[in-house]
């Protein structure tokens, strides 16, 4: 989200407005949809605090799994998100910074309601990644599988692997740094960025088991010109995924 709306960018970039959250939402209850990730990306890069009304529409409006980052710096916060009736609260730069957060919020809310996203970025000529914060703009200077195995001690109930580089092309994802992560911890993974296509999706599953495969342009993008159109596969093309 992004001043409000529900955009979709290219490489943390040019954010393009696809629609009204709450209409957004009231089609993927229609679709059935499996879970719902939405991340202000104004809260943590501006330093608000989250935008607890438009979180209390959206989990009154939503009939599958929600998950709400952007914003989150306390305990108190995440808690009040889940009271809100959000089913996890995801950290990103609050997490980086503080990692002992971590703990606080699995504390008080339960390991299964923390997923922590990490933004990470190729390094050029390298097979390494940085991480990176506040809409890619800040590099934690931190490698990101070893951070994900320190904060799966800590308590994150979920690791979130978002792709900048990969982030609206639609060209498949990281399936390198998806390896690494699945390699790396225990706790359940969901890679994000890259995906236009289902058999993108089923390369992953290919390559790393049983991990979560996450998508916004490709449910959101029609066609070569991108025009707008909210969709999302039936229960016989993800069954079709697992045949391989």
């Amino acid at each position: 989200m992004h001043q409000g709306g529900l955009v979709k960018t290219v490489r943390f970039k040019s954010p393009k407005y696809v629609g009204d959250p709450i209409n957004a939402v009231k089609i993927f209850n229609e679709k059935e949809a499996d879970e719902l990730i939405v991340l202000d990306i104004d809260a943590s890069a501006n330093d608000v605090e989250p935008d607890y009304q438009m979180i209390r529409n959206l989990a009154l409006e939503c009939r599958m799994p929600l998950c709400y980052g952007g914003g989150v710096k306390t305990a108190e916060q995440a808690s009040r998100i889940v009271g809100l009736g959000v089913e996890k609260v995801a950290l990103s730069a609050a997490a980086i910074e503080n990692p002992a957060l971590v703990s606080e919020i699995a504390e008080q809310i339960g390991r299964q309601s923390v997923a922590v996203v990490l933004d990470i970025k190729k390094k050029s000529f390298s097979r390494n990644y940085d991480l990176y914060t506040h809409n890619g703009k800040r590099n934690a200077k931190r490698d990101p599988f070893e951070f994900a195995r320190e904060i799966a001690a800590l308590g994150a109930g979920e690791i979130v692997l978002n792709s900048i580089d990969q982030d609206g092309e639609m060209s498949g994802y990281d399936l390198d740094a998806a390896e690494r992560l699945r390699k790396a911890v225990d706790v359940p993974i969901t890679i994000l960025g890259g995906a236009g296509a289902l058999d993108h999706m089923q390369q992953l599953f290919r390559k790393c088991g049983v991990v979560g495969a996450s998508a916004g342009s490709f449910f959101v993008f029609k066609g070569p010109y991108k025009a707008v159109l909210i969709t999302y596969p039936t229960m016989q093309q993800k069954d079709a995924l697992f045949h391989v």
